[in-house]
């Protein structure tokens, strides 16, 4: 399998129908998200404002931090990819397994990359082990919160002692909360004050349903390295219709609450019935479940129309790994369903 292959790809599996390779948004794409587009389609005619003011300062009210906090991009990876090119680390750790943009983006400037090993007899969660990593001579360390394709949230307690660390040892640290909208885990952006060192990388994709559509941000107090991550940047990165869409997600009331509460609803119902089929199912606090099954699932589903994400190319994990991700009951209940007939 190519090594950096993500879920979501239709285009080379047709007669798909059903998609739980992909962790966005059962509810789809909102409604005033969808209005605000069409309302504005004569817009799309026009360059997009290539520093995204109007969407930086809906973003920073949104998220109560300064203005100058904040860089728009054509998703999160994109943000990756400029962090990296804009730093050039000479050596960096990522976990295994994790989402594998880091590594592939690190590679790209020649960065030696140092892997933390996660256990799966521990639940793949990140531990104090990790501590250890951060030494003088690190010069960048990407964590994944909640850690995909395990959806593990790092412990709060955990957390603030590797910022302690990498302040100590002039790490740059990048917390990727993508899919943190979706648990109850608080965000690092407490910690911006004090560690200038730290990158917040956040989503439309995921919550908002807009994988089409491409917007992510970047968090960082420190101005000098928003500069740097900017200067990295390409023009117009972000389109007239994200920016649209990315200013209605956020008036959208009430859709992250009504969201965290079919994701919980329906994680469990999903876990507790895969497990009835003797599929192991690893605690998650996000909208995705990693399993194991010694059955080869991928396949199987996918003669049935039903794609979901194999995990042979995330590094720690094999062809025997899947990550499922979390839609309505209907849908869940079909996956189940289909599953039960297969085995």
């Amino acid at each position: 399998m190519e090594r950096f292959k993500h879920g979501g790809d239709i285009y080379s599996n047709h007669g798909v129908q059903l998609d739980f390779s992909v962790n966005t948004n059962p509810f789809g794409l909102p409604d005033p998200v969808r209005e605000a587009l069409i309302a504005r389609t004569e817009d799309f005619s026009n360059y997009p404002d290539p520093l995204c003011r109007e969407l930086c300062s809906a973003i920073a009210s949104y998220e109560n931090v300064k203005r100058e906090w904040i860089i728009c991009g054509n998703g999160a990876a994109d943000l990756i990819y400029r962090i990296c090119f804009a730093l050039k680390p000479k050596k960096a750790l990522v976990c295994a397994p994790t989402f594998t943009e880091y590594e592939r983006a690190l590679e790209q400037v020649g960065s030696e990359v140092i892997y933390h090993v996660l256990a799966a007899n521990n639940g793949f969660d990140v531990t104090d082990e990790l501590i250890d990593y951060i030494r003088p001579g690190l010069d960048m360390l990407f964590l994944c919160h909640p850690n995909n394709p395990t959806g593990r949230l790092i412990p709060n307690n955990l957390m603030e002692r590797i910022m302690v660390c990498a302040q100590q040892t002039n790490t740059i640290i990048v917390v990727d909360e993508c899919f943190l909208d979706f648990t109850n885990g608080s965000s690092a952006k407490r910690f911006l004050p004090e560690v200038p060192g730290l990158c917040i990388l956040k989503a439309f994709t995921k919550m908002y349903a807009m994988a089409g559509l491409r917007l992510g941000h970047m968090i960082a107090s420190n101005t000098m390295l928003i500069q740097k991550i900017n200067a990295a940047a390409q023009c117009w990165s972000v389109s007239v219709p994200a920016q649209i869409a990315g200013i209605a997600a956020l008036n959208c009331e009430d859709w992250i609450d009504k969201t965290i509460r079919l994701i919980s609803e329906e994680r469990h119902f999903l876990s507790s019935q895969l497990e009835k089929l003797g599929i192991k199912v690893f605690c998650s606090d996000a909208n995705y479940l990693l399993v194991h099954s010694k059955h080869p699932l991928y396949e199987m589903l996918l003669h049935k129309g039903i794609m979901i994400r194999s995990c042979e190319n995330f590094r720690g994990l094999d062809s025997s790994y899947y990550r499922i991700g979390i839609k309505k009951r209907q849908e869940n209940d079909f996956l189940i369903q289909t599953i039960k007939e297969l085995l």
